[in-house]
C-alpha cells in the first residue's frame, strides 16, 4: 500500500466517524415526537384557555389549531356540527398552535385574540376559518383583519394596536409550549376526554355521537 493510498484511507475513516458522530449527535438531541396518546390534562386545557363550556357536559373536545392551516378550516365545519348538535354534552377547548410553515397564521391567532379581548373571540375564528382564503396567503392580512373587526363592530384602533403591539404573544406561546410538551406535531389535532383522537376530523361528529349515546343514560 502506496504512502499516498494510506493518507486517503485514513482521511476517509476520519470522515466516517466525524459524520457518523454527527449523526448521534442530532439524533440524540433531535427525538422525533408523536402526540401522547393519554395527555397530562393539565398541560391539555388551561384555565384561562378558550372554551365553549356547560357544566352538564361529559365529553372535552380539545383542538390544536391553526387558523391558515386549510385541514382546520375544514375540520371546524365538523366542530360546528357537533357543537350545535350537543350543546349540552360537549365541553370545547381551542388551543393556538401557528405552524412555521403558514406565513400568516401566527398573525391570524394574534387576530383572534385581540377579538377576544373585546368579547367576540369565537366570532372572529369563525370569521377567520370561512374566509380564510382570502387573508391566508396575502401579503397584508391585516387590511382583511380590519375589515372583519369592523364587520363585528370592534374598537377597530385597539384592535390594530393589540396586533402590532403583539399584545397576545405570550399567550399564544404558552399554547404552542404545552402542544410541543405533549407532541403536537400537526395541525389539527384533536383529544377527547384527554385520549388523541386518532381518525380522521371527517370521521368526529360520528364518534362524538358514539359517546354521548354511550355515556348518557336512557330516560
Amino acid at each position: 500500500m502506496t504512502s499516498e493510498t494510506k493518507i486517503l484511507l485514513s482521511i476517509g475513516i476520519i470522515t466516517f466517524l466525524i459524520l457518523g458522530a454527527g449523526i448521534f449527535f442530532f439524533t440524540k438531541n433531535t427525538p422525533i415526537s408523536a402526540p401522547q396518546s393519554v395527555a397530562d390534562a393539565g398541560v391539555l386545557i388551561r384555565d384561562d384557555s378558550h372554551k365553549i363550556a356547560t357544566k352538564s357536559a361529559t365529553i372535552t373536545l380539545v383542538e390544536f389549531g391553526d387558523y391558515q392551516c386549510p385541514s382546520c378550516a375544514a375540520a371546524h365545519t365538523y366542530v360546528k356540527q357537533i357543537l350545535s348538535k350537543f350543546p349540552a354534552n360537549i365541553n370545547y377547548v381551542f388551543r393556538n398552535f401557528p405552524l412555521n410553515i403558514h406565513q400568516n397564521a401566527l398573525i391570524g391567532a394574534e387576530a383572534a385574540e385581540a377579538a377576544g379581548a373585546q368579547g367576540k373571540y369565537w366570532q372572529m375564528s369563525d370569521t377567520l376559518y370561512d374566509k380564510q382564503t382570502e387573508w391566508g396567503e396575502s401579503s397584508n392580512p391585516m387590511e382583511f383583519f380590519m375589515k372583519y373587526a369592523a364587520d363585528l363592530k370592534l374598537d377597530t384602533t385597539k384592535f390594530k394596536q393589540d396586533i402590532n403591539n403583539n399584545q397576545y404573544n405570550n399567550f399564544i406561546q404558552k399554547d404552542l409550549a404545552d402542544g410541543n410538551a405533549i407532541g403536537v406535531n400537526a395541525t389539527p389535532t384533536f383529544f377527547i376526554n384527554n385520549q388523541l383522537y386518532t381518525s380522521s376530523y371527517t370521521d368526529l361528529p360520528k364518534t362524538i355521537e358514539t359517546l354521548v349515546t354511550s355515556i348518557t343514560p336512557s330516560p
